[in-house]
């Protein structure tokens, strides 16, 4: 079963950039990234809720949210095509004045993701699942910083 979901999502992703920028408007460009960030944020947010003590922790259920926000890391970018940064959005003007800066900090995001994942997924050292979900919480932060509104 986990390997069939492996092999979706990734088929997703690869299909996934061969229809990037074929959004119907701009505002659905950034609904769509808001949705996949929203997402994320669901995860992650039950991953630290279990590291902090206000959930069971429970070793399946925390490495199924590290796989989905893994997966997951990697559809906003689409999103964040030329002149989507107007209407209802929360990303400041200055990503497309720093995309290459934003993109590099989308790629740490999606390799910190992949390493909280690998880790959650062996079931072992809480301490190493502790450092690798706090990478992933201060990749997150430096960007929201940086280019969200607050």
């Amino acid at each position: 079963m986990k390997k069939s979901a492996l092999t979706l999502a990734i088929a997703t992703l690869i299909c996934g950039s061969a229809i990037a920028s074929e959004f119907r408007s701009p505002e659905h460009a950034v609904k769509y990234r808001q949705k996949a960030f929203s997402l994320m944020a669901h995860n992650f947010g039950d991953m630290g809720d279990m590291l902090k003590g206000k959930k069971e922790f429970d070793a399946d259920k925390f490495a199924k949210r590290a796989a989905n926000v893994a997966a997951l890391s990697h559809i906003p970018a689409e999103g964040f095509e030329p002149g989507t940064d107007k209407g209802e959005t929360d990303a400041l003007p200055k990503i497309w004045d720093n995309m290459d800066d934003f993109n590099k900090r989308l790629m740490d995001l999606q390799t910190d993701a992949a390493a909280l994942a690998k880790v959650s997924a062996e079931k072992g050292d809480k301490r190493a699942l502790g450092q690798a979900f706090k990478n992933v919480a201060q990749n997150c932060k430096g960007c929201h910083d940086t280019y969200k509104k607050d």
